[in-house]
């Protein structure tokens, strides 16, 4: 008797919302020569302990979670992973600034400029 085994896709760690995809599709469009997509990480930095960096990434790297989005392939650091399930990113812009902004319900705190957060 064989069992058939099923599964289920798992849910992203990061939710994009529409701005942030489109963001991701005018950085891939204006991406340097070998980038293969947008990769998320969170560094140690800052007076909080942790930040988030995104930054162009060359070829992928074997525990990083990929998310295919309408303009891009997304990548999020496998380190990072665990700091970031639940996460949405958003790509917001006002008079004064542009920048991804994240609602992560990890986050325990965060330095007073908002450049950091702890878990």
């Amino acid at each position: 008797m064989v069992t058939e085994t099923k599964t289920r896709p798992l849910p992203a760690a990061v939710t994009l919302t529409a701005n942030a995809e489109a963001r991701i599709a005018k950085l891939m469009a204006a991406a340097p020569e070998g980038a293969i997509g947008v990769k998320l990480s969170t560094p140690r930095r800052g007076c909080s302990g942790l930040a988030y960096s995104v930054d162009y990434v060359t070829e992928e790297a074997k525990f990083d979670e990929k998310i295919e989005t309408s303009g891009g392939i997304f990548y999020i650091d496998g380190a990072s992973v665990l700091y970031l399930i639940g996460s949405t990113m958003d790509w917001v812009e006002d008079d004064f600034a542009a920048g991804f902004v994240f609602n992560n319900p990890n986050a325990k705190g965060a330095c007073g400029c908002g450049e950091s957060f702890t878990v």
